[in-house]
């Protein structure tokens, strides 16, 4: 079996949003939707410090998305099967031609902002279709989350968002192969996970 993720370097990672933008594309995502986002860790102004300068600062980011996790509460809760773990690869996918709109995912998932609900018609910025023609196709009514590239990843390509980080703090890769350089990163170096005691366990490790 194949179990595909994240790690994501925090000490690397610029909060550029390159990879939220390049998730945009990639996947047409209507306007003001977005599966994935930078955080600032630091004071309440995004891009902004806590602490007192100059010998107290802190500022960090965290790319934040869907976990992928291995035990997925939206799963659970999903009562038609819209939501599923697929079996091969891991990754927590969403048939959206299934989605009833009841949102039981998103009340499910304990990673707040990683799901969004398409209330009307989609709307883009432009009248033509950017990215992926393999991309999923948006629809009113139902919920989206990243896909983790899955159309990319059945080409055997990787997501979009690994693709482009300028910095090099974004790496995906199997966590059942030892040998990847997911699964290197995570042995080798101190990390953490988001909301680990809710016990998802989720498939995306911040280095620290």
């Amino acid at each position: 079996m194949t179990r595909y993720g994240f790690v994501i370097d925090t000490t690397r990672c610029v909060g550029c949003n390159f990879c939220s933008m390049a998730c945009k594309v990639e996947n047409n995502l209507p306007e003001d939707v977005w599966w994935s986002r930078a955080y600032t860790d630091g004071g309440e102004v995004e891009q902004t410090p806590s602490g007192e300068w100059p010998d107290n600062l802190h500022m960090a980011f965290m790319t934040v998305g869907c976990q992928h996790c291995d035990n997925p509460a939206c799963v659970k809760a999903c009562p038609v099967g819209a939501t599923y773990k697929d079996a091969d690869t891991g990754i927590v996918r969403q048939d959206f031609d299934k989605c009833i709109g009841c949102r039981m995912c998103m009340a499910a998932c304990p990673y707040s902002g990683v799901r969004t609900f398409n209330w009307e018609e989609p709307k883009y910025f432009l009248d033509f279709p950017v990215g992926s023609a393999d991309a999923p196709k948006h629809q009113k009514g139902v919920v989206e989350k990243c896909t983790m590239c899955w159309h990319r990843i059945a080409k055997g390509e990787r997501p979009a968002c690994a693709d482009v980080c300028r910095t090099l703090a974004r790496h995906w890769g199997d966590f059942d192969d030892p040998d990847s350089e997911v699964s290197k990163l995570i042995r080798d170096r101190p990390y953490k996970q988001l909301l680990a005691d809710e016990g998802t366990g989720p498939c995306v490790y911040y280095l620290v």
